[in-house]
């Protein structure tokens, strides 16, 4: 371990890092080679002048061409990364994710691997407006074949990639613009970060904040604030949206008996409300309240500024969640 690295910084090395290690793993996507400056996010900045302008490959704008691309050469042996520049795009290419890359694995028998990653950036409180922000998890993780992804800081961000690459399914892998400045201890060379493996981002005794992304910092700082008023959050990092790890959510909501559910996306037929059901038909005689659930509002993302942080959940809904888990009377 050295210094601290960025998301942004994590990223990078990880796709270097498996390009180095496996000629297959190429990378593909509008404006991602170097005469392009490395993606809208610098995100393959770099690669093209280590490995060449055919293992960094700038497509046209066009989604279909480049999930069609992709799922291809994963067919064929090869380990893509495609580049979606932004996450509503991939509606655009749904058919190509939904349709093949998911289902071939099981249409086969289980003689044809699709690994390839879906590299995406979303999120709230940028100005990019409705048809530029949304988090779509809920759509992907409905999917079965396929697994998705979104990292909360730099270290898990570069794991979690590596992790991915390896993984001989598609991966959706979901950046939020808002974390890619983050920093984080420099993990080292060959980092990676188990699928499927949710983390304890801070212990606690009294709910279980469940979460991922973006909103990992936010269930951070009121578990902190909330400390102080006497109330001991647990805040669970899914990192790994679908599928879920189940064991650790349970284990933590055994503990406190109470849990609150968190993600940017819109509340309702969101992910919350899947693991709310879980926890009640696993746990239903432990708990000590309903599972409380906090997302985004039901409307699409708005541009104005204002609109735009009323859209996001508030600290005042997350603390009146926690809140109203430790009141709720039997």
């Amino acid at each position: 371990m050295s210094g601290q690295i960025t998301m942004t910084e994590g990223l990078n090395q990880a796709l270097d890092e498996a390009m180095a290690a496996d000629d297959g793993v190429f990378c593909l996507g509008e404006d991602v080679s170097a005469k392009q400056g490395g993606g809208v996010f610098k995100i393959t900045a770099g690669l093209t002048e280590k490995y060449g302008e055919n293992r960094v490959r700038a497509t046209p704008i066009s989604e279909t061409a480049i999930m069609g691309a992709a799922v291809g050469a994963a067919i064929a042996g090869q380990r893509p990364v495609a580049e979606i520049m932004l996450m509503n795009f991939v509606g655009v290419c749904m058919d190509q994710i939904v349709n093949h890359a998911a289902k071939l694995r099981f249409m086969s028998g289980g003689q044809t691997n699709v690994p390839l990653v879906i590299r995406t950036t979303t999120g709230v409180g940028v100005g990019f407006g409705g048809q530029h922000s949304d988090m779509l998890e809920a759509w992907f993780a409905h999917v079965a074949g396929i697994k998705v992804v979104t990292p909360s800081n730099a270290a898990d961000a570069k794991g979690l990639l590596r992790a991915s690459i390896d993984c001989n399914d598609p991966v959706l892998f979901i950046e939020n613009i808002l974390c890619y400045g983050l920093q984080s201890d420099d993990p080292g060379k060959d980092y990676r970060v188990p699928l499927g493996k949710a983390a304890i981002a801070r212990e606690g005794t009294d709910v279980s904040l469940i979460t991922y992304g973006r909103t990992v910092l936010d269930a951070l700082g009121i578990a902190e604030e909330l400390d102080k008023e006497g109330i001991s959050v647990e805040v669970v990092d899914l990192r790994t949206i679908a599928p879920y790890d189940e064991e650790t959510v349970l284990a933590s909501v055994r503990k406190t008996g109470r849990a609150v559910t968190l993600h940017e996306a819109v509340k309702p037929f969101g992910t919350g409300a899947e693991i709310s059901a879980n926890i009640h038909e696993k746990l239903f005689n432990e708990l000590r309240a309903p599972v409380q659930r906090v997302g985004g509002a039901f409307s699409a993302v708005p541009f104005v500024a204002a609109l735009e942080q009323a859209w996001i959940p508030t600290k005042d809904e997350i603390v009146g969640a926690i809140k109203a888990a430790m009141d709720w009377k039997q």
